[in-house]
C-alpha cells in the first residue's frame, strides 16, 4: 500500500506493508532519534508526535500516520535546543539512549503547561524509563530551565513567592 505522511515538514510518500509499524517507517526515512526499546509500549523511547499529539510509534502502524503530520526529535531541534543543556548540566545523560524519548515528552508538556509543578513533571514523564541517572536529574534540568526562563523574562512562577 502506498501512503503520503508529512514528517518533520517534508512530504513522505513510500509503498508499505500493512503491518510496518510508525517506528520502523520513520527509522527507514532517516529518522534516528525514534529508538527501539520495549516493543511494548512502555519505556516512551520511540515518541514522536502525530498531528501534534505525543504517541509511542512502536505501537502505532505506519498506515495510520497517512495524511498526518510526523515530527520527531530531528524536527524539533531548535525548540529542544532551549533545554536540553539544563537536562545535561544534571548529569541526566550518562548513556544518553533515552534523551530523545525524555526531550519528546518534555517538549510536550512545555507546550502543555509552561509552568509545571514537580509533581506534574514527574506525572507526564512517567511513561520514559530511564535506566542510569534516577529521574531525578531530568527533574532538577527541567525546573532550572523553567527558572532560567523565567527569571530572563522576569516572571515569577507558580511556585515562587
Amino acid at each position: 500500500m502506498e501512503i503520503t505522511v508529512i514528517v518533520n515538514g517534508k512530504k513522505l510518500v513510500d509503498s508499505i506493508e500493512p503491518d510496518l509499524l510508525l517506528i520502523d517507517f520513520l527509522r527507514k526515512h532517516g529518522c534516528y532519534s525514534v529508538k527501539r526499546g520495549c516493543e511494548t509500549a512502555n519505556c516512551g523511547l520511540c515518541t514522536v508526535f502525530l498531528d501534534g499529539i505525543p504517541v509511542l510509534s512502536c505501537s502505532v502502524p505506519a498506515a495510520r500516520a497517512a495524511g498526518h503530520e510526523v515530527q520527531t526529535l530531528e524536527g524539533l531541534q531548535e525548540e529542544a535546543s532551549e533545554f536540553v543543556g539544563f537536562i545535561a548540566d544534571q548529569g541526566a545523560d550518562q548513556c544518553g539512549f533515552c534523551n530523545p524519548g525524555f526531550v519528546m515528552n518534555t517538549i510536550a508538556l512545555l507546550r502543555e503547561n509552561p509552568d509545571p509543578t514537580d509533581d506534574e513533571i514527574r506525572a507526564y514523564l512517567a511513561g520514559n524509563l530511564c535506566r542510569c541517572s534516577g529521574y531525578e536529574g531530568q527533574l532538577r534540568g527541567i525546573r532550572n530551565y523553567l527558572e532560567h526562563k523565567r527569571s530572563k523574562e522576569g516572571i515569577h512562577g507558580r511556585n515562587e513567592v
